[in-house]
C-alpha cells in the first residue's frame, strides 16, 4: 500500500480567510490510483516548518504533495525551501520562461523582473508544466519516494495534477488497483440503513470498505476495495454492491457516482422532456445546480426567481386571492408557480418552491417552512416542509430536497 501526505502552505488558511478546498480534491485523487493519504496537515510560509514537517512525512510515506508557496513574492517561499531541502540550485527553464511570456503578451502586459522569477526552478526536480498560470509544478525523486509541488491556486493544481502528476504517479506506483462502487438511496435516514444491511456490512472482505455519506434526505453508500487484480476486483465489487441493492431495493435512487443533478439531467434526456422553475426562497439556487452539468440546456428551460408577490402574480399567474387565503408561503401557492413555469417556459414539468428561511415567522408559518409543488400536463403534487438551521443551511437543506421531489415526481416515486 502506498502512503502519501498532503501539506497545503500559506499563512491565509491558518488565519481562516480562505478555505482549503484542495487537499480534499487531491486526497480524493490519490484515494482514486490506489493510495491512502495518511495525514493532511496545513503550514504556514515558515521555512523550517515546512522543512521539518516534509522531513518527518517522508520518514513514513512514499509520496508527499504540496500545495502553496509558488508565487513570485517575498511570502513564497516554498521554492527556495524545497531547492535546499534537495541540495540543487535554482536555474532559469526555458520553456516555462515562453510559457509566462507568452501569458503576459496575450494579456497585452509587460513581462516584470518578478514575473521572470517564476521560470526558475531547481535543477534536481522535473518540470510539471502550468498551461493555466505562470508557476510551474516541481516533481522530486530522493530514496525511491515522490514529493511534488504544486501552485495553490486551485484551477492551476487541478491542470498540473491531472495533465502531468497523477498519469507519473500511475507510472511510478502501480502496485495497487482502487475500485469504487456507489448506491444512492433517498427515503430513510443513515442509520436506518445500516440497520437494514447489517449482515451484508458485516460479511464484507477486509480488503472491502462500506462508507456511509450522508445528504439532506439522501445516503450515499460508497464500497471502496483494494487488489492487485483489476477485473477480478471489479467483479467482486458489483456483485456486493448487488447484494446491498436488493435488500435496499425501495430506497435506491441509482447505481451510478453521480449528484442527483446529473442523475435528473440523465432521466429527462432519455425521455425528451424538458424542466421549467419557479423560485422564490432558494432564488435560483435549484437552477445553479442544475445548470452545473454540461449540456443542461436540452432539457432545462429555465427559472423564474420571483421573490416579490407581483412577480408571482404578473409573470406566473398566481392569483391574489390564493395568497390572500391560504398565505404566500403555502402548498397552494406552490402549486400555482409549479403550473406557471410549465406554462410560461414551455416546459413538460414544472416545479415551484415558497418558503420562509429566516426572520419573522408566525405561528401559521414557522420559520423553515418551506412549500413546493410539481406538475405536468396529467396530475400535481406538493409537498411541506420545516427546516430548523440558519438561513443558509435552510436554503441548502431547500434545494436538496427540492432536487429530490423533481427526481421522484419525474420517476414516478410520488
Amino acid at each position: 500500500m502506498t502512503l502519501a501526505s498532503i501539506l497545503t502552505i500559506g499563512n491565509e488558511l491558518l488565519s481562516g480567510f480562505t478555505v482549503d478546498t484542495n487537499s480534499a480534491w487531491i486526497a480524493q485523487q490519490l484515494n482514486g490510483i490506489g493510495m491512502t493519504v495518511r495525514r493532511r496537515i496545513a503550514l504556514p510560509d515558515v521555512a523550517e516548518d515546512i522543512t521539518q514537517t516534509l522531513q518527518s512525512e517522508l520518514e513514513q510515506v512514499q509520496v508527499v504533495i504540496i500545495t502553496g508557496g509558488l508565487g513570485p513574492t517575498n511570502d513564497d517561499i516554498t521554492k527556495k525551501v524545497l531547492c535546499e531541502f534537495f541540495g540543487g540550485k535554482l536555474v532559469e527553464n526555458e520553456t516555462v520562461l515562453a510559457q509566462v511570456s507568452e501569458m503576459f503578451s496575450r494579456r497585452g502586459k509587460p513581462l516584470l523582473d518578478i514575473n521572470r522569477l517564476q521560470a526558475a526552478v531547481p535543477d534536481v526536480c522535473t518540470v510539471l508544466f502550468n498551461k493555466m498560470g505562470t508557476a510551474p509544478g516541481m516533481w522530486f525523486e530522493q530514496d525511491g519516494k515522490v514529493v511534488i509541488s504544486l501552485p495553490g491556486v486551485p484551477y492551476e493544481m487541478i491542470h498540473i495534477m491531472e495533465a502531468e502528476a497523477l498519469p507519473r504517479l500511475r507510472q511510478y506506483f502501480h502496485d495497487t488497483v482502487v475500485v469504487h462502487r456507489s448506491i444512492l438511496t433517498a427515503g430513510e435516514g443513515e442509520s436506518f440503513v445500516a440497520k437494514a444491511i447489517e449482515d451484508l456490512e458485516a460479511a464484507l472482505p477486509e480488503h472491502i470498505r462500506l462508507a456511509y455519506l450522508p445528504s439532506p434526505g439522501m445516503v450515499r453508500l460508497r464500497l471502496t476495495g483494494r487488489g492487485t487484480d483489476e477485473q477480478s476486483l471489479i467483479k467482486e465489487m458489483e456483485m456486493r454492491r448487488d447484494e446491498i441493492a436488493n435488500r435496499l431495493e425501495h430506497l435506491v435512487v441509482t447505481l451510478d457516482d453521480l449528484p442527483l443533478e446529473h442523475i435528473i439531467g440523465k432521466m429527462l434526456t432519455a425521455r425528451e422532456e424538458t424542466l421549467g422553475l419557479a423560485e422564490s426562497c432558494t432564488g435560483g439556487y435549484v437552477a445553479h445546480y442544475l445548470t452545473q452539468i454540461m449540456g443542461s440546456a436540452s432539457y432545462f428551460q429555465g427559472s423564474v426567481v420571483c421573490y416579490q408577490e407581483s412577480v408571482k402574480e404578473e409573470l406566473l399567474g398566481v392569483k391574489e386571492k390564493t395568497i390572500e387565503k391560504y398565505c404566500v408561503v403555502s402548498e397552494e401557492v406552490a402549486r400555482e408557480m409549479a403550473h406557471g413555469a410549465r406554462k410560461a417556459l414551455k416546459a413538460d414539468y414544472g416545479f415551484g418552491v415558497t418558503g420562509l428561511l429566516s426572520g419573522g415567522g408566525t405561528d401559521r408559518v414557522p420559520v423553515g417552512t418551506v412549500c413546493m409543488a410539481m406538475e405536468n400536463a396529467a396530475r400535481s403534487y406538493s409537498k411541506t416542509f420545516h427546516f430548523h438551521l440558519d438561513r443558509l443551511r435552510n436554503k441548502e437543506l431547500a434545494t436538496q430536497h427540492a432536487l429530490l421531489l423533481i427526481w421522484r415526481f419525474i420517476n414516478g416515486k410520488i
